[in-house]
């Protein structure tokens, strides 16, 4: 499997965390479990955005090869 099926895979994983977090937020009777459903939420955003990076770093570091390469054949 390659790293952006294996990232697509992951990426998707975090939105039923990220809906289960806000479920847990907005059914809370104590203050403990609001602040861990909004930490929930806050992790499976930060995730996210962590996973395109990811993703758009490794796409220019493939680019960037190939250029140097090329440049020097």
């Amino acid at each position: 499997m390659d790293n952006q099926t294996a990232n697509s895979i992951v990426g998707f994983m975090m939105v039923p965390l990220g809906l289960l977090g806000l479920l847990l937020a907005a059914r809370a009777v104590d203050v403990e479990m609001e602040i861990f459903g909004f930490g929930l939420v806050v992790f499976a955003f930060l995730f996210g955005f962590s996973t395109i990076k990811r993703v758009y770093d490794h796409r220019d570091a493939a680019r960037a090869a190939a250029r140097k390469e090329a440049g020097h054949g």
